[in-house]
């Protein structure tokens, strides 16, 4: 593993085990915290991929995802204090939750940003952004959040994503989650626009240290 790339999977194994602390706290009704340092993962990930290649793109990927997994387990067994009781840090089905998307989500979004690394410099990493959040957002919040995964973790009571309420306040009854996935969702189309920036200041800035 080149040291160049440490950066990269310092960045990616952050992020991820801040959001899987994030998540588990909301942000008004319907968004938790996570929805906002998350999307950051496909940033990192967009820039390993133009820079220094597809390989070095999945190398920091998998060792992101193996540095975080050992994280987010050593979170499960962290007990926090609040509201006169104890709860994990990071609990069993959030943390699988999250490496599972994280790991196919990422690898999609490399694959996608490597066929369409050859045009116009903004559609790779908005495309294999989009693609990417949205597979994350659906694997995610099924396994953290659903009630017909309740098996997953019987100990981990999660009955208050469960409660049926109109969808984002508006649409049709769904679950909690449904709503709170979508609302993430939604945040993560947004910040795939918004990190265009950062992505092509990041990449002309390292670039030039790659010839």
């Amino acid at each position: 593993m080149k040291t160049v790339h440490l950066p990269g999977i310092i960045a990616m194994a952050a992020i991820v085990v801040a959001s899987n602390i994030l998540v588990q706290f909301l942000y008004g009704q319907w968004l938790t915290w996570g929805a906002f340092t998350y999307p950051l993962a496909f940033l990192v990930t967009d820039v390993m991929n133009r820079v220094y290649g597809v390989a070095a793109a999945r190398r920091v990927v998998i060792v992101g995802f193996i540095v975080g997994v050992i994280c987010s387990a050593i979170g499960t067994q962290i007990m926090l204090e609040g509201d006169g009781f104890a709860y994990p840090a990071v609990t069993l089905r959030i943390a699988l939750g999250s490496g599972l998307a994280f790991l196919t989500a990422q690898l999609l979004d490399v694959a996608v940003f490597n066929r369409l690394r050859d045009g116009a410099w903004w559609r790779a990493p908005l495309a294999s952004t989009l693609v990417g959040s949205s597979v994350d957002t659906a694997i995610f919040f099924t396994i953290a959040f659903s009630g017909a995964l309740t098996v997953l973790e019987p100990a981990n009571d999660v009955s208050w994503a469960g409660e049926m309420l109109p969808l984002l306040g508006a649409g049709p009854v769904v679950p909690l989650w449904v709503s709170l996935g979508c609302a993430d969702w939604l945040v993560k189309l947004s910040l795939a626009l918004l990190t265009l920036v950062p992505f092509r200041i990041i990449v002309g800035f390292l670039t030039p240290r790659t010839t």
